[in-house]
């Protein structure tokens, strides 16, 4: 071999190995820009950490049933907006009604809000929520998809989903609807109440009425909730 060949072949030896360090670091920055992507967001940290401690509440059989639902309703304050979704239930009929009014159906909505989300996750106890991610729809409001995973459940059987809608108020996260399979659970009650005041003369009162018995109701183990 002459000495022009064996600078080409050297050439091409010295070139390989530059490379495969090349192609490597170009893998290892796509895999950092991965991992990245799937890092959890904000708004999903706090669905993940917080639902599962709601889920650790209601599974802790050390606690008396008043006790449990202390801590669950202290929980639930914490992680929801309950004025801002009973204003938003209350829809159109908020308006004209009298402050005293508007303040018994606030407290009403709330005793039974927190009925009805510890009636409906006690449904799941023992299971487990996994985020599957989020998508931003306006600036500052989140939609967290997660899926229930059912350590019982059939091979053949498919996940429950369940979404949260996560709104960033000034740095603050709260929750202000949860969809069960995709039904919107504050958009269902603001059509249920509003099939109510139609059938019972626009009348808040009656409303209030009906809202304390079906709380009565899910604490007692007698329903699901619902306003017909």
């Amino acid at each position: 071999m002459d000495d022009m060949a064996l600078m080409k072949f050297s050439r091409l030896r010295a070139r390989k190995p530059a490379r495969r360090i090349a192609a490597a670091c170009a893998l290892a920055f796509l895999a950092a820009l991965g991992l990245r992507a799937q890092a959890a967001t904000p708004a999903e940290a706090f669905v993940s950490e917080n639902i599962q401690r709601g889920f650790q509440i209601l599974n802790n059989r050390q606690l008396t049933p008043d006790q449990r639902t202390t801590q669950f309703n202290g929980f639930l304050e914490h992680l929801t907006d309950i004025d801002r979704v009973a204003r938003f239930t209350l829809g159109a009929a908020r308006r004209g009604a009298s402050p005293e009014d508007i303040s018994a159906f606030n407290a009403a909505f709330k005793d039974y809000a927190e009925a009805i989300y510890q009636s409906r996750l006690s449904q799941y106890s023992g299971q487990t929520l996994r985020v599957t991610g989020s998508n931003e729809h306006a600036p500052g409001d989140f939609i967290v998809s997660t899926t229930m995973v059912d350590p019982n459940a059939k091979s053949n059987q498919q996940p429950l989903q369940i979404d949260f809608r996560v709104l960033n108020d000034n740095g603050h996260m709260v929750v202000i609807d949860v969809a069960i399979a995709g039904v919107w659970l504050a958009i269902e009650e603001r059509d249920q109440f509003s099939a109510f005041l139609s059938q019972h003369g626009a009348s808040i009162p009656a409303l209030v009425a009906h809202l304390k018995q079906l709380t009565q109701q899910l604490k007692h183990g007698g329903g699901r909730g619902g306003s017909h």
